[in-house]
């Protein structure tokens, strides 16, 4: 089975690595960046940190603060116009994976002119080389500074959908397990059970390889090491930097072979509900890994086992299945992860968009790769019964 392996962009690993930015930036060639970040970053603290960095290194800062959960077009659209009326030469994404991926798109309108929506697409979109970015996570989950693309909300489709090219392609990820030491549990189990899902996805994916299997197995089991204690004790810089770790990996592993299932139910229920993406994603990944066992039992068992599940060496791929299933949903309890039905969402709600949504992803894929990434057809009636199940039982 052929994949390919996208090496990643270079990755500062390492608490205080967030001291360097303005070094970095400097290095590159940069004298006046646009940072992007939500207010929460602001209201934390972080932006004004890493602002007095910047501008202690002799660079002038310009800021779009007002990064929106799954970022919609026009709102990225706005922080590429801010770059080019103050004449920027550098961009710096500080935050979630809104937030890195608004800084993507906003370095590529620094020299592909408006609307975004003419560079929505994974393979075969032209863009012009920009100027540099720089990607400061804040969160154990995205992996965005890994990874050569974004994710955007097409508003006209209501759909979530993605650019890439070497338009936004990272110059340079700086990960500071520090950034993290303050973030809230609630933000901490959702965005690490996003990082779970880009290494379970991308070591089950159809177009999994030897590369990401690597990066992708320590990633898991980094999270499942490290998730509780993080989400117990924020505190802890050991699990912090486990966590991030796991993050990142997640991200270097889906180079190439994607993720499936979880995410792509995860970007109907963030562009049609506005389900935040890591809870999104989660919601079916227990009945998910149950689905596929018989596809990829091996890989299954070693998801299940680095979460305390022990499983007899002659279990078949049923039974497989369903302990990996209740190991998920055992640590989805016990970090308290929001179900479906605490936002107000109906099952019939869900099934009248997820299934088809899910399946006309992988039949994208399929136009574009001559195959899918789910190891399981995505059936409307798999992705229904996914749904469903996961409505009850989580």
């Amino acid at each position: 089975m052929q994949s390919i392996f996208s090496s990643p962009n270079p990755v500062l690993f390492g608490s205080g690595t967030s001291g360097q930015t303005g070094e970095k930036l400097r290095e590159l060639g940069c004298t006046k960046v646009l940072v992007v970040f939500d207010k929460g970053i602001k209201a934390a603290g972080i932006a004004d940190r890493i602002l007095d960095i910047i501008e202690a290194s002799g660079i002038e800062t310009v800021c779009f603060d007002s990064v929106l959960a799954d970022p919609p077009d026009w709102s990225v659209e706005e922080a590429g116009a801010l770059g080019i009326r103050e004449g920027v030469d550098g961009v710096v994404g500080l935050g979630g994976g809104s937030s890195l991926d608004t800084a993507k798109a906003a370095k590529l309108l620094l020299t592909n002119p408006p609307p975004i929506s003419q560079y929505f697409g994974r393979e075969g979109v032209k863009t012009v080389e920009s100027k540099p970015l720089v990607l400061i996570p804040t969160t154990a989950g995205t992996g965005s500074e890994t990874t050569p693309g974004g994710v955007i909300t097409d508003t006209k489709n209501n759909i979530k959908t993605n650019i890439a090219g070497t338009g936004c392609k990272v110059d340079l990820g700086i990960v500071d397990p520090e950034l993290t030491l303050k973030l809230p549990p609630s933000i901490t189990a959702s965005t690490g059970m996003d990082a779970l899902c880009h290494a379970v996805e991308s070591y089950t994916s159809q177009r999994a390889n030897s590369f990401c299997e690597l990066t992708a197995r320590q990633g898991i089991k980094l999270v499942g090491k490290y998730l509780e204690v993080a989400y117990r004790d924020g505190s802890n810089l050991e699990a912090r930097e486990g966590m991030m770790l796991a993050a990142t990996l997640g991200g270097i592993s889906m180079s190439g072979p994607l993720c499936h299932l979880a995410h792509d139910i995860g970007k109907v229920l963030g562009a049609k509900f506005h389900i935040p993406h890591g809870i999104g994603c989660a919601f079916c990944l227990p009945q998910v890994l149950e689905v596929i066992a018989p596809a990829v039992p091996d890989k299954v068992r070693y998801v299940a086992e680095c979460f305390g599940a022990g499983i007899p060496d002659n279990a078949g791929a049923e039974e497989i299945g369903r302990s990996a299933c209740e190991a998920i949903k055992e640590l989805m309890g016990r970090i308290e992860l929001p179900n479906l039905r605490s936002f107000g969402v109906t099952r019939q709600e869900l099934l009248a968009v997820v299934p088809e949504g899910v399946k006309a992803q992988q039949d994208g894929l399929v136009k574009l790769f001559g195959q899918g990434t789910s190891p399981v057809p995505a059936t409307i009636e798999l992705v229904s019964e996914i749904i469903s199940r996961a409505y009850d039982e989580n």
